[in-house]
């Protein structure tokens, strides 16, 4: 009987430290490595018609492409870096005799840093943090080929996200950017002229309109 009873308590033993062992494969450790994406797109053709005749058409098109890494420097805390890479084109037709078409296009780069702490985990698999990151951007502007404009800005923002694991080195990442932010923007135009900007801001309506505001990505974790 004896034996039996230290059996069973080995078993328990075993299967309660294999059951904390999943819990804890699902999250971040000292020393894990974290490579994150977002990736967007659009396409939008806008007509405009008068008395059943089309008189102007405008095409957009836009992408951007966010990547980022970090090292968690404790199970909770993790530091990094992140690039950001956008374009669009927009093309407007006025028709008539000839047609009239303006070609607008924007080519932007960025870079920052961030800083990532996760204070609260929803389950074994929802694991939520909170964001801080200082970031810099440059964005050119050309119409019809000719360069319009060029600005360059500053960045500091506080995001909130989620990691969902679907696996143990998988999880899918949703972002609410730009909760609190301040940007510091200098725009320079062809021939010397300047606009300079500054702006504080603080979203905190995301917890009502969540799809609304929410970037969608991708993590894993090495």
């Amino acid at each position: 009987m004896k034996k039996v009873l230290l059996t069973a308590a080995a078993v328990f033993a075993f299967g309660f430290a294999n059951a904390q062992e999943e819990a804890k494969s699902f999250g971040f450790s000292k020393g894990n490595i974290i490579v994150e994406g977002n990736l967007g797109f659009s396409s939008d053709k806008d007509n405009e018609s008068f008395n059943g005749t089309d008189v102007e058409e405008t095409k957009t098109n836009t992408f951007n492409f966010n990547p980022k890494a970090g090292y968690f420097v404790t199970d909770k805390i993790a530091v990094g870096v992140e690039l950001g890479l956008g374009s669009s084109k927009e093309e407007n037709t006025v028709f008539g005799t000839p047609n009239v078409t303006n070609e607008i296009k924007s080519n932007s780069f960025g870079a920052g840093v961030f800083a990532r702490y996760y204070f609260l985990e929803l389950g074994q698999r929802f694991k939520t943090y909170t964001e801080a990151g200082l970031g810099f951007g440059s964005t050119k502007n050309k119409t019809n080929g000719t360069e319009t404009s060029k600005v360059n800005s500053l960045n500091l923002g506080i995001d909130l996200g989620i990691n969902y694991f679907v696996t143990d080195k998988f999880a899918i990442n949703f972002g609410l950017a730009n909760v609190l932010g301040y940007s510091s923007s200098k725009t320079e135009f062809p021939g010397g002229g300047e606009d300079k900007s500054n702006e504080l801001n603080g979203n905190f309506n995301v917890f009502n309109n969540f799809f609304n505001t929410a970037q969608f990505g991708l993590t894993y974790k090495f």
